[in-house]
Order: structure tokens, then C-alpha cells, then sequence
């Protein structure tokens, strides 16, 4: 349970950051709406590009499952965005308690496995993604939140992501998210190339240098790769 508490607050975290305290309000310190809803089904489309879907188009193309993977992570900012959100609104339990009710669903027990998984069937892939996407488009009720999250973790497991998977590449597009904002990514002075490598590049490989380190290790790790 540490993993997914731990992915909760980071994302509590971020939002902060970016979107002023009180974001679940709906509104940013800047004053612009919020939607996470919009946010996940326009994400989940992206997604959905990940395959050779087009039939009039691209005839040969192959699934890109590299990508699928990165935007299920995507999809998953946003889906604990409106979960945290929608949890602050009703004050019905901490973020502790939050990820307890969580961890003990079925879906997430099955992501619990250390084994490889596989990736599943493409058209039962994108079966589960538009039923992402349809439950992100209905009105915001404990019984959509509880299928939305039973729903997501179903597709993480279909695309082949166990728990550290998902941990690792979460944790990763977070840090490096929260590290581009405060090193001037809104204000367009952030450098993205660093010494010829792209920062997804430097961050990925110093995970890979240190699985174990904690989020404020790789924010330091990056801290200290980072050329400005």
C-alpha cells in the first residue's frame, strides 16, 4: 500500500504546486476551471492512437506499446486528480484511508504480482480504455469514482504494468514534472535537452541506475544532471 499512498500524495503534492492550494475547488490560483474529467478522456483518446486503429489509414502500423504504457501513466494523474478531488469535496476520508479502500479492491490486488505480465488482446485494450473514457463523461457520484477506479486498474493490469511499473513510471513523469516547474517551464526558460539527451531520457536512466531511490533522491539526481 505504501506505493499507491505514496503516488496519492505526490499527486496532492503537484496539484498544489501547480494549481494553487484549494485546486479542488475547481479552480486554479490563476483562476482558470479545472476539469479532470475533460482531462481524462482526451488523454484516453491519445491513447487510443497508440494502435493501429485506423482502417483507412496506417495499414501496416504496429501497436506502439511503449506508448501505451507512458499514457496509461498519463491517464493516471488525472484519475487520482478527480479521486482526490472529489474525496476533499465530500470529506469523506483522509488520503490514508483513501488508499486503503483502494489497495483492497480486486483490480489492484492483481497488479500486485512481481511476475511480468503481458500485454492483453489490442481490441479488448481499447475495449477497456473507451470504457475509461465513458465513465469520465457521466456525473461525478461515489459509484462512478469506485467503477472508474476499478476500471483503470483493470487497464493498467491489460497493459502489462504491475504495481512498480506503474510506481516507477508515475514517480518518474512526476518528479520530472514538479522539476520542470520549478526550474521556469511555464515561464519558457527551461532547458529540455540535456548534454544531447532529452530529460524523460536522463530521468528514465537514472532509475535505472538506482531502482530503489525515493522520489527526493531522483529530484536531486535530476538536480544535479540538470546544465543550466
Amino acid at each position: 500500500m505504501n506505493k499507491l499512498l505514496c503516488m496519492l500524495e505526490l499527486q496532492q503534492k503537484l496539484n498544489d504546486a501547480t494549481n494553487g492550494k484549494a485546486w479542488e475547488k475547481g479552480v486554479t490560483k490563476h483562476g482558470k476551471k479545472i476539469n479532470w474529467r475533460r482531462c481524462i478522456t482526451m488523454e484516453s483518446a491519445e491513447m487510443i492512437d497508440s494502435f493501429g486503429w485506423k482502417h483507412w489509414k496506417s495499414i501496416a502500423q504496429e501497436t506502439d506499446y511503449e506508448n501505451l504504457q507512458i499514457e496509461i501513466v498519463d491517464v493516471w494523474h488525472f484519475v487520482m486528480s478527480l479521486v482526490l478531488e472529489f474525496t476533499y469535496n465530500n470529506g469523506a476520508e483522509s488520503i490514508e484511508e483513501l488508499a486503503e479502500r483502494m489497495f483492497k479492491t480486486p483490480e489492484y490486488q492483481k497488479l500486485m504480482s512481481e511476475t511480468a505480465l503481458q500485454f492483453g488482446n489490442d481490441d479488448i485494450l481499447m475495449t477497456k480504455i473507451e470504457n475509461v473514457m465513458r465513465l469520465s463523461l457521466i456525473p461525478v457520484s461515489p459509484e462512478m469514482i469506485g467503477a472508474l477506479i476499478e476500471e483503470f486498474f483493470e487497464l493498467a493490469y491489460l497493459g502489462a504494468l504491475n504495481v512498480t511499473g506503474l510506481y516507477r513510471l508515475y514517480v518518474g513523469k512526476n518528479i520530472l514534472n514538479q522539476f520542470r516547474q520549478d526550474h521556469g517551464y511555464k515561464e519558457g526558460s527551461y532547458i529540455k535537452i540535456w548534454n544531447g539527451l532529452e530529460d524523460n531520457a536522463v530521468m528514465k536512466s537514472a532509475w535505472e541506475a538506482n531502482p530503489d531511490m525515493t522520489p527526493d533522491g531522483l529530484y536531486e539526481a535530476l538536480k544535479a544532471a540538470y546544465p543550466a
